[in-house]
């Protein structure tokens, strides 16, 4: 299994997905990638993990299964947000979580004309 280790390899990794509107940001003085103009994925400054869009539903079931790779720092209890320990992150879950929380950021109507020019 390939997997993310660091903020460098979740960066290079998700803008080789090559999918548009996506750009390096800064938040909260740290480093993340903006889809769309929001937040999209960012390593954690409170603990080795990166964090992805999800719910808290997601994150509770996701951390039952696998305490060691889906963790939780109090910062974030409160948000829907998936925290995945660093060296632990699968790279197909990975993307998998990228694109689908890529394409849910998405203004419609701009998905839709997106989708068509794809096709």
């Amino acid at each position: 299994m390939s997997t993310i280790a660091s903020w460098e390899e979740l960066r290079d990794f998700a803008l080789s997905l090559d999918l548009p509107k996506v750009e390096d940001s800064m938040s909260w003085g740290n480093p993340g990638l903006k889809a769309h103009g929001k937040l999209w994925c960012w390593w954690s400054p409170y603990i080795d993990a990166a964090v992805f869009k999800g719910s808290i539903e997601e994150r509770e079931m996701l951390m039952a299964a696998d305490p060691e790779t889906f963790v939780l720092h109090d910062h974030y209890a409160k948000h829907g947000l998936l925290l995945v320990a660093g060296g632990l992150i699968d790279r197909d879950w990975a993307e998998a979580r990228l694109r689908s929380s890529w394409r849910a950021m998405a203004p419609k109507r701009w998905l839709k004309e997106w989708e068509a020019g794809q096709a």
